[in-house]
């Protein structure tokens, strides 16, 4: 009975035990079950939608190139380069899962064993005042930083795990891993691991070497305190345990990880040599592409932009252009030093002089230059401090244009002494030159007196078949000022635009022999007002005179009766054809270029005559693709289906279907193409001719030689060139388009088309040329040495019989005459 007793009283304590284990179980199950539902509920409900990770694009550089596929510029708010996970090397994803996340490829978005280590060893370190250790598994990174913020706190670890779940369960680990290597960011402005190895290496992914991409997963925790720069040894310490983590983990070998090791940490700047500079072209891109496509894309949507530029073509020009705005500013004298040293006694000591022109703020505009301090000065030369710490000297054959300049603008008498134009401690901008004036060798470290000129100016290089701008320089320095004076400065052409008053007369069905009487010419505008009385820029009257010769020599007054016989109506429509202008006035002033346009609209139109009267568009853009490598715009719209063939057996060659549409003729365009050669072989752009290549072109200067243009071409290329102040007035007195503007027309034509064959200018189906008197426009007799080859169309061979243009009588406020619209005073257009 005893036994059966105590048998009983266990039994039931053992029953009781079990019956309360099981009720906290349960409860404790419910407890759990119930506060997951709460912290589901809690936290879950107002969580990001994780799926959107599926449609996500990083923001991803965009990148512009040049013509020849060079690197031209990158926008971006995070300069990332997206790469597909199949793409990035076994080695990078190796070593970014040793440091970070090992065994990323067998949790479910959390990692319990790296949970309780970080617990273990944070419990270790309690008081040792070490930061905190984290256990973030990569699903954790990728959440945080796609969804959520980086605040420091529980609800947000809570959200990063839930999220991390749900991500896990919606996408492989391959999609997760991909993000998170091209969303990461890793310093020295690289986001994504692709534009950190261009950053800190200069390399692409599979050029990296096991240290390197070490190195690259040690920064993800603190990439500024593992900086290789600045905390060099620091970065190395942190590389090496990442090397370590790989060999633990089997990732590399012994021998490997050794040879990890003992590689020096050394960064390289990214390889910045293949970038065109062209910063005005790329400007004018940037703002087409925001238009285009809005300020999100540009920024981050990863376009492949293909654009018109031709490299060579554009350092011809930003030479030609800094050449020829130079050489007008030496003309007109020198301003003086930049500045000047206030204590002599700093020029004997190198280390002081050297850095007192390091404190002197350069002026805007003289990165073409260097910074010297004269350090001494005779009759015949001085002698400079470079700002580098070397010694020069400038002859005086390299200062005779530095001539002062007095209040009424008047040029000192020539230079004799160099102490005339230098003093000891003036801080003066030079350039180092190889060769004298005369083309002898100077001996080393020769350098020139320099000035930033006042005046600037543009260039435009077009391909005059398709309007591709292949070149575009619009200032003389785009540190100095960042205004395109090539698409952006509105100004008088002047006569510049004559060549499209005589296209309208040969529409009109007058030819280039057609004679026009030059003579005084005065317009009435009205009650109260003076009359308007233009002249040509020599003040002469010349008679009966050809259309080829009014042209040739840019006669005013016979561009004034040729309107006005044509009528003005006429020019309007054809300039708003050519792009020229829109809404031009009818006034008789505007034959004479007084209406307002751009660079680039007038190049442009030059562009349509020698392309045999086709419309083109100036572009600067060939391609765009997105991301993925889709074309969403090109230039050249035309289809070619027989141009896609992959082998080349024989066949015929395709012929694409030429779309252009005709702004006047192709004889007509011919014409004025071959009386615009007659300016450069003996009018007013006949310092061109030394070129010695089939070129034509016209000058171009307002009144009171405000702004001077010379625009012309060859058959395969079209230039412009405007020169002129920002804040209009006069350049000086016989300062024109044949003096200033002309000579970079030149200098440019000399350069980009030297070594290449003498192309003529294409001749039209039924233009005949026959040979003229030069002076009367009439067929040359037989044993005529003294003739040209003019181009007619059929029927307009002219005879001894024709009529003389004399234009309307305008001394009554005749309305064919412009009427109160002109101008009262000045010459329009000039030479």
């Amino acid at each position: 009975m005893i036994v059966t007793y105590g048998t009983s009283i266990l039994q039931a304590t053992m029953y009781k035990i079990i019956l309360v284990s099981v009720s906290l179980l349960v409860l404790t199950t419910v407890a759990l079950i119930g506060s997951w539902f709460w912290v589901m509920y809690n936290y879950g409900r107002s969580l990001p939608d994780y799926k959107q990770l599926e449609k996500y694009e990083p923001a991803v550089m965009t990148r512009v190139h040049a013509g020849d596929g060079r690197l031209l510029a990158e926008f971006a708010v995070e300069k990332r380069v997206f790469v597909p996970i199949d793409s990035i090397p076994p080695k990078v994803i190796n070593a970014f899962l040793s440091a970070e996340d090992k065994n990323f490829f067998t949790h479910s978005g959390l990692d319990p064993k790296g949970i309780l280590r970080a617990i273990l060893t944070n419990i270790k370190n309690i008081g040792s005042g070490r930061r905190l250790v984290g256990a973030s598994t990569i699903t954790q990174q990728v959440a945080k930083n796609f969804l959520l913020t980086s605040e420091v706190s529980v609800s947000r670890k809570i959200k990063e795990a839930i999220l991390s779940f749900r991500i896990e369960h919606a996408f492989d680990k391959n999609k997760i891993l991909e993000l998170y290597l091209n969303e990461i960011y890793l310093g020295f402005g690289s986001y994504g691991v692709a534009a950190a190895a261009l950053n800190y290496f200069n390399k692409s992914l599979d050029e990296l070497s096991i240290a390197e991409a070490a190195f690259l997963a040690a920064l993800p925790k603190a990439p500024n305190k593992y900086n290789p720069v600045s905390k060099p040894r620091l970065a190395e310490n942190r590389r090496n345990w990442v090397i370590r983590r790989m060999l633990d983990d089997g990732h590399i070998t012994g021998d490997e990880a050794e040879t990890a090791r003992q590689s020096l940490l050394t960064t390289f700047q990214r390889d910045e040599t293949e970038f065109v500079e062209a910063p005005y072209f790329t400007e004018e891109v940037r703002r087409e592409l925001f238009a285009l496509f809005g300020k999100r894309e540009l920024y981050k949507g990863g376009l492949s932009v293909r654009t018109t530029i031709n490299p060579q073509l554009q350092k011809i020009a930003k030479k030609v252009l800094r050449h020829g705005l130079e050489t007008y500013d030496r003309r007109h004298g020198y301003r003086g030093p930049v500045a000047r040293f206030q204590n002599l006694d700093d020029l004997k000591n190198p280390l002081l002089w050297q850095t007192q022109l390091a404190k002197i703020v350069r002026p805007k505009g003289s990165e073409h230059y260097s910074f010297s301090v004269v350090l001494n000065v005779e009759s015949q030369v001085a002698e400079i401090g470079i700002d580098n710490g070397s010694r020069g000297t400038i002859p005086i054959s390299e200062a005779k244009w530095a001539r002062k300049i007095d209040q009424e603008g008047n040029l000192s008498s020539k230079i004799k002494d160099m102490r005339s134009v230098l003093s000891i401690g003036d801080i003066v901008l030079v350039r180092l030159v190889k060769r004298d004036p005369t083309g002898k060798q100077y001996s080393s470290e020769t350098f020139t007196l320099g000035q930033i000129p006042k005046v600037d100016g543009s260039v435009v290089v077009m391909d005059p078949h398709t309007g591709r701008v292949l070149a575009m320089t619009g200032g003389y320095s785009y540190q100095k000022s960042e205004f395109n004076r090539a698409t952006q400065a509105l100004r008088q052409p002047g006569s510049a635009f004559k060549p499209f008053v005589y296209l309208a007369a040969l529409e009109s069905g007058y030819n280039p022999s057609t004679r026009i009487l030059d003579a005084p010419y005065v317009v009435d505008q009205g009650a109260g007002l003076p009359k308007w009385r233009p002249s040509n820029y020599t003040k002469k009257f010349y008679g009966p005179s050809t259309m080829r010769l009014g042209l040739e020599k840019s006669r005013n007054l016979m561009t004034i009766r040729l309107a006005q016989t044509v009528g003005m109506q006429k020019v309007v429509e054809l300039s708003d054809k050519f792009g020229i202008t829109t809404d031009l006035p009818q006034t008789l002033a505007n034959s004479l270029g007084a209406g307002e346009t751009t660079l680039l609209r007038l190049t442009s139109a030059y562009a349509m005559l020698v392309n045999g009267g086709k419309r083109v568009v100036p572009a600067f853009i060939d391609r765009i693709q997105d991301r993925t490598g889709r074309t969403v715009l090109r230039h050249d719209q035309r289809t070619c289906n027989e141009c896609e063939a992959k082998v080349w057996s024989n066949q015929v060659v395709p012929s694409i279907p030429d779309e252009r549409q005709n702004v006047t003729t192709a004889g007509n365009a011919f014409q004025i193409v071959n009386m615009l050669k007659g300016v450069i072989e003996r009018g007013t752009g006949r310092r061109i001719r030394v070129v010695g290549k089939p070129l034509a072109g016209k000058t171009g200067t307002t009144n009171n030689e405000r702004d001077t243009w010379f625009l012309g071409f060859s058959p395969d290329l079209a230039v412009g060139v405007y020169v002129g102040f920002d804040i209009p007035k006069p350049l000086g007195r016989k300062e024109t388009g044949s003096s200033v503007a002309a000579p970079i027309f030149r200098d440019f034509m000399a350069a980009a088309l030297e070594g290449k064959p003498n192309i003529p200018f294409r001749i039209p189906p039924g233009i005949r040329l026959v040979r003229v008197d030069p002076k009367t426009g009439r067929p040359a007799k037989l044993g005529d040495k003294n003739f040209i080859y003019e181009a007619f169309k059929p029927g307009e061979i002219p005879s001894e019989q024709e009529d003389v243009i004399k234009g309307y009588d305008c001394s009554q406020n005749n309305e064919s005459c412009g009427g109160v619209n002109s101008p009262s005073t000045g010459t329009g257009g000039l030479y």
